[in-house]
């Protein structure tokens, strides 16, 4: 059976999948990604599906630039859209603001790394030593 075109859109977008912020999220940078060059908003869209309002997409690209995980230019009257994060990137950036809200960082800190998995716990240790080093080998470049 077909989609009931006769029932209100609201209705037929209700019983579409809800994604999460973060999934469209994921999912834009994904296509600007793809994208041969700066994309528009429409060419996001296209990429995507059509099971996305282009208003939806100009939000969250919106969104995006806000946190710094793309960029964009003028086009016209309008903007094309570049990423300037990965996915990796884009969570970075939201555990970062997460951390930045809080009062007490040390006690958010030190609460996330005593539930980090033993190998997770020997990957951040050895990502700040190699941080660590990085100052004192550049420092002896110049």
């Amino acid at each position: 059976m077909g989609e009931d075109r006769t029932a209100p859109a609201t209705a037929r977008h209700q019983r579409a999948r809800r994604r999460g912020q973060g999934e469209l999220e994921a999912q834009v940078l994904g296509a600007l990604r793809l994208a041969p060059g700066a994309a528009t908003a429409g060419w996001v869209q296209q990429h995507l599906g059509d099971d996305l309002a282009y208003t939806t997409v100009v939000t969250i690209l919106s969104r995006l630039h806000t946190k710094g995980a793309v960029s964009r230019s003028r086009s016209g009257r309008s903007y094309v859209w570049q990423a300037a994060a990965d996915e990796a990137g884009l969570a970075a950036l939201r555990m970062r603001r997460v951390l930045d809200s809080e009062h007490d960082r040390g006690a958010v800190l030190a609460s996330f790394v005593s539930t980090l998995l033993p190998r997770d716990e020997e990957l951040l240790r050895a990502l700040l030593a190699e941080a660590d080093r990085a100052p004192e080998e550049s420092g002896r470049q110049g």
